[in-house]
């Protein structure tokens, strides 16, 4: 199969005008087919901050509501998927921004948990056959977290489970390798210590660390969706520094997930 790398750049890069820079450069240079999925950044909650619009967060999440919603959408899918595609453009990488409503990319439902998180989604379905023409084509797919329920209703998704659910789909026409990308060197046994980058990491390791509270919270959606995505048939899963791009790529640095 021909490979494919999806990469998901997380959003203390996206605020980091220096260092996305930098991570785009290493992505533009990339000469393999390739999707960029982006996170939202705290430039949303300035904004909504500005506006004098609230915004609660409930173990880092946050919670969606109607004006919330109208504000990620303007932020994720405007400004900073159109900053990131002007820059590509600008390294020759010809680039189209969608969110899970163009071309229907991605469909979801809002999320049923016992915390109302308003308008939230959870992936249910990715239009491989919009993403096969679009990389076909030879375009550059630059995924913004905003996805649609099919009944014209927007949902606020997470970008990490976008990136997953979307190498998911693709795996079984490519070789996909999946980099999760942000500014740590890896998933850390000591989050202010980046020399204790863990190598490796399997379902028995990640287990035995979670018991032991050793897995900083915030990293647990990240990684599972990490395994989600090797159980699913991805051939390779990377976390690391965005400015060491390469070296992931050849799997020389981060965090390698191995199922078993």
């Amino acid at each position: 199969m021909n490979p494919l790398f999806i990469i998901k750049i997380g959003g203390n890069i996206v605020d980091d005008e220096m260092a996305l820079e930098h991570f785009l450069s290493s992505f533009a240079a990339i000469p393999f087919p390739k999707i960029l999925v982006h996170g939202g950044g705290k430039l949303a909650t300035r904004v909504a901050e500005a506006m004098g619009i609230q915004q609660q967060m409930i173990e880092g999440r946050r919670i969606t509501d109607a004006e919330t919603l109208k504000i990620v959408t303007m932020v994720y899918a405007g400004f900073i998927n159109k900053n990131i595609i002007s820059k590509l453009q600008s390294k020759q990488n010809n680039s189209v921004g969608i969110t899970g409503a163009d071309g229907n990319a991605i469909l979801a439902h809002k999320r049923i948990s016992k915390t109302d998180y308003g308008f939230v989604g959870d992936v249910d379905w990715v239009n491989t056959a919009f993403f096969h023409q679009l990389l076909d084509n030879g375009y550059v797919p630059v995924v913004a977290p905003i996805t649609h329920n099919g009944e014209g209703q927007l949902l606020n998704t997470n970008a990490d489970t976008m990136a997953q659910s979307i190498a998911t789909a693709l795996s079984k026409q490519y070789a996909v390798t999946l980099i999760y990308s942000f500014e740590k060197s890896g998933v850390l046994l000591d989050v202010q210590d980046e020399s204790s980058c863990i190598a490796v990491l399997t379902p028995d390791y990640y287990q035995s660390l979670k018991e032991k509270q050793l897995i900083f919270a915030g990293m647990i959606p990240k990684l599972d969706n990490a395994f989600a995505a090797i159980h699913a048939g991805v051939a390779k899963v990377i976390i690391g520094n965005a400015a060491a791009l390469p070296k992931l790529m050849e799997g020389k640095t981060g965090t390698t997930i191995q199922y078993g």
